[in-house]
């Protein structure tokens, strides 16, 4: 029995154990903190950055659809205006009309005038809803292409 413990002995004497240096893992683990601030500080800024950005894409996006909605209501009101004024225009020729025959005529002329015009607003009503449905959508597409380069980019 005595040639077992001797063994373990002579083991345990010939075999070296490293040693914990406190220091270099301490190095190692300000090192990974200090990187893990930096890293937080460059998403911060870069959040930051693309939420003043969108804030103003969305200041810009409610003045322009702020401005289209009073063009589209003043075009509104203009066209109800003309339409009135051409009605209006209509009847005081009907009541000057001298004959039927006169009447058929003021009437044609009537719905034709009044089948341009009607053709002419919707033009007039669909080129200025494009535009507006450009306008608003613009800085905010900007946005977003911008945002998904950046993102492409990285």
């Amino acid at each position: 029995m005595s040639k077992t413990a001797t063994k373990p002995t002579e083991f345990a004497g010939t075999v070296e154990f490293p040693s914990f240096d406190a220091s270099k893992a301490t190095d190692q683990f300000r090192a990974f903190a200090e990187k893990g601030v930096e890293q937080s500080k460059e998403a911060y800024a870069k959040l930051k950055t693309g939420a003043e950005t969108t804030q103003k894409a969305l200041e810009t996006t409610v003045e322009t659809a702020k401005t289209a909605g009073s063009d589209l209501s003043l075009k509104t009101i203009a066209a109800l205006r003309a339409n009135a004024e051409l009605g209006f225009a209509h009847l005081e020729s009907l009541v000057g009309a001298k004959s039927v025959s006169e009447l058929i005529e003021l009437q044609t002329a009537f719905i034709r005038k009044g089948v341009e015009t009607a053709v002419a607003q919707a033009k007039d009503f669909q080129a200025a809803g494009t535009k507006a449905a450009e306008d608003v959508s613009k800085p905010l597409k900007d946005v977003f292409e911008k945002t998904f380069k950046d993102i492409k980019v990285a």
